[in-house]
């Protein structure tokens, strides 16, 4: 072990982005030895591509709002497929966190008298978004970093940490490499923290950067720890179609919260059709009605109507803009129109939003106060991940806790827009307080297993010593295009067993990965490492999705396209056994009545 630079700690936090963070600044507040392990660079993490807001029942544009609300809206939107308990805890501990966010310095838009200004949202009753302009997630991150920083963290950058290494049951550290050297490294500690974020490059369309590659996901299954909802990926409806250079770039739904509207190639506002049974009554039925929602919005008054149909949630919207696609209604370039120009003003457009503005000029040469943009649908969250408790959020897998999107069960099959800041604000404090409670409970690190370590380093080696194997580029590229191809927004039982035999090949000729040139920032290495991580995570999505015949949130089934009530009782659980990626079903927790209650009233 004495050739392995090795760290030792009480809590390691892998992951810098929101929830990361956030973990990290609790941990280090209650006491414990902490450090911050990051793929990229400080602050080159996901939450700033969530431009929207962060959802919190602050009451300061609609009085009418509370937490009730916020979780009843949340467990509508999950298809009440949530853990009833960490939506509840999200809803009554947002407010509180978003207010300490502010004491910490974040700027937030603000009302006329001065408090946070909340925008609309799809599926949230009332204005709820608390915002800065749309660059809501760049400030967050700001404020987040410049708290942590003066608290005195330790971070670890462009470190990506590979396997979680356990002493009997419970964890003892964690392997890495230092990207620039490709030198490993090992770090010590009794409780370790997985804020990695999502999935998304699996798929070829994304909203998602290089990072993520579903790193935490993959460790902890490896570790013995349960995976939950897998197969419930969110695609979010608006995503940038044209040029093929910027294909799935985010375009937030704070432009439809503004007013925007959804049209086909022959001016149609087609979401109107599109509003599911458990909606109705909720949206607006006539462009009228429409119209004056916005004309209420804009005035800045409580809005008195029901909310536009484009504000449904992010998997109705995605499915209806499919629809008029595959009906050839779609965009020039394989999309929809969303226009915001004419309804606010240019000046209202590049105040309200700014980021939006700039990015359509620079990238696609269009100035959005004049001309609409095409959109499209583009694989963006995932609402499955690590399985958690809700109050500590500790895996089945003692010393692991995960917060943000690296955790599963929080948004059910559907997260709506906004609910991602905030939850990994409470749940990321969560993590990093229980964390840190565990490694004062635990009286010493565990013991590291040397030959462990020797086994996992010589693996992630092994692409350096294949004389005619098979380019990480090429294998990616096709792990992307199955996914994309065959367990996207529509799935069926033929895709998915075809997905699954392609997904096999493409680990077999894993195996064979080769790279060149030298250990010392090599990209094409990374990757290679990379793709074992997104092929099981891959396949885990896979299996949940054929396992769940029935259609719910984030996951369709164009061969059982209705929602099963039996279906709605029960957990997809994806676990690693000697026998591979096995998925089992386990019913949900049992909600009190008190909250039973609160779905039943409007």
């Amino acid at each position: 072990m004495d050739k392995y630079q090795t760290f030792e700690y009480d809590v390691i936090i892998v992951g810098a982005g929101g929830a990361g963070l956030r973990a990290a600044i609790e941990a280090s507040a209650s006491g414990a030895k902490t450090a911050l392990v990051c793929k990229s660079l400080l602050g080159k993490a996901h939450t700033v591509m969530a431009e929207g807001g962060v959802a919190a029942a602050l009451r300061n544009v609609d009085s009418r709002d509370d937490w009730k609300v916020h979780f009843r809206d949340t467990m509508k939107g999950g298809k009440f497929l949530n853990q009833w308990r960490m939506a509840q805890l999200h809803a009554q501990e947002a407010p509180d966190r978003v207010r300490e966010l502010e004491q910490w310095g974040a700027v937030f838009d603000r009302t006329k008298d001065g408090r946070m200004l909340q925008r609309n949202f799809g599926g949230h009753t009332y204005p709820r978004l608390a915002h800065v302009g749309d660059r809501t997630g760049l400030e967050m991150i700001r404020t987040l970093q410049d708290k942590g920083v003066h608290q005195g963290l330790d971070v670890h950058m462009e470190c990506t940490i590979r396997w979680l290494l356990k002493d009997g049951e419970r964890v003892a550290g964690c392997l890495g490499y230092q990207r620039e050297s490709g030198r490993f490294v090992v770090f010590r500690a009794k409780a370790i923290v997985l804020a990695t974020g999502g999935i998304g490059r699996c798929w070829e369309i994304t909203s998602n950067s290089w990072e993520y590659t579903a790193d935490g996901h993959a460790m902890a299954m490896w570790a013995g720890a349960d995976l939950i909802d897998m197969e419930f990926v969110q695609f979010h409806p608006t995503g940038m179609v044209w040029p093929p250079s910027v294909r799935g770039t985010l375009i937030t739904e704070g432009v439809r919260g503004e007013g925007g509207v959804l049209l086909n190639s022959e001016g149609q506002r087609f979401m109107f059709d599109n509003v599911p049974e458990m909606f109705q009554g909720d949206y607006a039925e006539t462009q009228e009605e429409a119209t004056e929602w916005v004309q209420q919005v804009i005035a800045g008054k409580q809005a008195t109507v029901r909310r536009p149909p484009e504000l449904l949630t992010r998997d109705v919207v995605a499915r209806a803009i499919r629809k008029e696609v595959r009906a050839g209604r779609g965009s020039p370039h394989g999309g929809v129109f969303l226009d915001i120009a004419s309804r606010r003003t240019a000046e209202e457009i590049k105040k309200k939003l700014p980021s939006m503005y700039h990015q359509f000029k620079e990238l696609a040469d269009v100035d959005i106060t004049t001309d609409p943009m095409e959109v499209g649908p583009t694989c963006h969250y995932m609402m499955g991940g690590i399985r958690v408790h809700p109050e500590t959020q500790e895996s089945t897998v003692s010393g692991l806790f995960a917060a943000g999107e690296s955790a599963g069960g929080m948004h059910g099959s559907n997260r709506l827009g906004g609910n991602s800041l905030s939850d990994l604000l409470v749940f990321g404090k969560r993590a990093g307080e229980y964390a840190a409670r565990y490694a004062a409970e635990t009286s010493s690190l565990g013991e590291i297993n040397a030959d462990e370590v020797q086994r996992v380093t010589a693996e992630s080696l092994r692409p350096f010593d294949e004389s005619d194997g098979e380019n990480p580029y090429t294998l990616h590229e096709q792990l992307r295009t199955v996914m994309q191809n065959l367990v996207g927004i529509v799935r069926t039982d033929e895709d998915l067993r075809s997905a699954l035999g392609k997904l096999e090949e493409l680990r077999e000729q894993t195996a064979k990965v080769k790279v060149g040139g030298n250990i010392q920032f090599n990209p094409g290495w990374h990757l290679a490492l990379d793709l074992k991580n997104m092929l099981d995570i891959s396949e885990a999505v896979t299996r949940a999705a054929l396992e769940r015949t029935e259609s719910r949130g984030g996951h369709t089934r164009e061969d059982y396209p209705g929602s099963d009530d039996e279906w709605g009782k029960v957990n997809n659980i994806v676990r690693q056994t000697d026998s591979g990626i096995e998925v089992f079903r386990e019913p949900l927790p049992e909600m009190p009545d008190e909250l039973k209650q609160l779905l039943k009233s409007e």
